[in-house]
């Protein structure tokens, strides 16, 4: 009777072991976005594109900026193992000099809070002009 105890209690061991280590994984295409230089008031739309390279479905729980001027959006719906999906990152680019923010994601990945990075320069279109003369 111990040694059935035993064994049972082993294979639950074993078998909780096994379900515990399946986990959703992020891989993403760039982990920065570089905007370059580009002018006031243009198209300031870039996409994080990943792929769920885990055993489970990846839900992406929030994805917050470091300021107001950028606005991600995340998917809704969870990104199968396999899958890809999109983070869509707005920068507010009437706003004039550096970009360098932060873009948080935070998930029910292996990695559950991850960093994105997007920079570049927004050139005035004043600056942009006196540089050509």
């Amino acid at each position: 009777m111990k040694k059935l105890v035993l064994i049972t209690v082993l294979a639950f061991i074993g078998f909780n072991s096994a379900v515990a280590q399946k986990a959703a994984k992020m891989k993403f295409k760039s982990e920065t976005i570089d905007f370059g230089e580009i002018k006031k008031g243009s198209d300031g739309v870039r996409v994080f594109e990943f792929t769920n390279t885990g055993d489970i479905d990846l839900v992406i729980k929030d994805v917050t900026s470091s300021c107001g001027c950028t606005i991600p959006t995340k998917p809704e719906s969870p990104v199968k193992p396999g899958e890809t999906g999109k983070i869509e990152v707005k920068y507010n680019t009437k706003i004039v000099g550096p970009i360098r923010k932060t873009v948080t994601v935070y998930s029910n990945a292996e990695e559950p809070t991850k960093a994105l990075k997007i920079k570049g320069r927004v050139l005035d279109d004043e600056t942009e002009d006196s540089d050509t003369k």
